[in-house]
């Protein structure tokens, strides 16, 4: 059994954090599962700080999001949909699809990746994450 506490992993190794566009605070994010813990997924409570606009595009990774607190959207950009963000929606990046997160209220989103990240990841200058190393 895992255990976790995500205060203590947020003052922990277990918190990263990112910038965004304009290289102001973007996110950070508490990784309470990873590749380690053997789950098949990480698993990450993420802050997505108010004004961030974060341009995004995991391929390497499948995503999915849900919003507990906060306001946003989220920009398809092979579409150029829109979607609003806010407590209750999830969204899924199933065809690693680029896109633009904006928060115009503080967002907390619980985080889902697969493959599962080791821990340290940061988005390199496409939005990605590395691809995993086997």
């Amino acid at each position: 059994m895992i255990v976790r506490d995500l205060a203590q992993a947020r003052t922990g190794d277990r918190c990263v954090t990112g910038a965004d566009i304009n290289g102001g605070p973007g996110w950070e994010s508490a990784r309470l599962l990873l590749k380690d813990d053997a789950m098949g997924f990480s698993f990450h409570i993420t802050r997505i700080f108010e004004g961030a606009e974060l341009h995004l595009h995991y391929q390497h990774h499948l995503e999915a999001v849900y919003c507990i607190s906060g306001e946003g959207s989220i920009e398809d950009l092979a579409t150029g949909e829109v979607h609003s963000i806010k407590p209750g929606v999830v969204y899924a990046l199933d065809q690693h699809d680029k896109h633009i997160l904006r928060a115009t209220r503080e967002m907390e989103m619980a985080c889902c990746f697969n493959p599962p990240v080791t821990g340290r990841e940061v988005h390199d200058e496409t939005g990605a994450y590395p691809p995993p190393a086997d």
